[in-house]
């Protein structure tokens, strides 16, 4: 059965769209897809409205990806139960730390992942993803995510763009991935996630050719009126 699995994925969805993004915003009578970006995530939140709400996006946002993915964990699920459902692809049947719980909380990130990205709540409007695949893959690769991090702090520093730092941390999420002992399921979830990262970004990469693209602590261009 792979009712463990689906289950996952329908909760992790309904955790990654909870809007808090537009949610926070709207509290203080803002319309996050109409003014800066038009992105209801952290860095647009920050820029419109200061760094306590757009911090309290991070975290919240985060928290849904590392609730998503290790949701079986802390409701004290005995996931290594998945091991012993016949017909289980091998895949699936990876171990963490002695515990075969790996394929849930991958498809609790995934869903996570799309419910931010085409949140229900907003009529599949969303984030980019990044802080919710970062609070997930703290639980499910704590080294990869640990590299990801400071990768994104080296490049933020350097160049002032999230957008440059969100993509190259899921590159070196990636490649630690595929340079360490990792099991094929994570290598290709983080590959995959780096695809989708890049995609969400291609706007940002247009406006980067263009040299339209906004810095750390630049103001945004359409600003919530007075």
């Amino acid at each position: 059965m792979l009712i463990f699995f689906l289950l996952a994925a329908i909760v992790g969805y309904l955790l990654g769209a909870l809007p808090f993004g537009y949610w926070v915003a709207r509290a203080r009578g803002v319309d996050i897809f109409a003014v800066g970006s038009g992105n209801p995530g952290s860095t647009n939140v920050r820029r419109v409205l200061g760094r306590g709400p757009g911090n309290t996006v991070l975290v919240l946002d985060g928290l849904k990806g590392t609730l998503a993915a290790g949701w079986a964990l802390l409701a004290h699920t005995p996931v290594s139960v998945v091991a012993t459902f016949d017909g289980l692809p091998a895949w699936l049947q990876v171990s963490v730390a002695g515990s075969n719980w790996l394929g849930v909380g991958v498809a609790g990130l995934l869903g996570a992942l799309l419910g931010h990205s085409f949140s229900c709540f907003t009529r599949f409007r969303g984030g980019k993803g990044v802080a919710t695949g970062a609070g997930g893959f703290f639980v499910l690769f704590p080294l990869g995510a640990a590299v990801a991090a400071v990768a994104w702090g080296l490049t933020a520093a350097l160049t002032r763009y999230v957008s440059v730092a969100s993509i190259m941390a899921a590159v070196a999420l990636t490649a630690v991935a595929w340079l360490r002992p990792t099991p094929p399921l994570l290598q290709g979830v983080c590959t995959g996630v780096m695809i989708f990262v890049i995609f969400r970004h291609r706007t940002n990469l247009a406006r980067l050719r263009a040299g339209t693209e906004n810095r750390m602590g630049q103001p945004p261009t359409n600003p919530p009126p007075p």
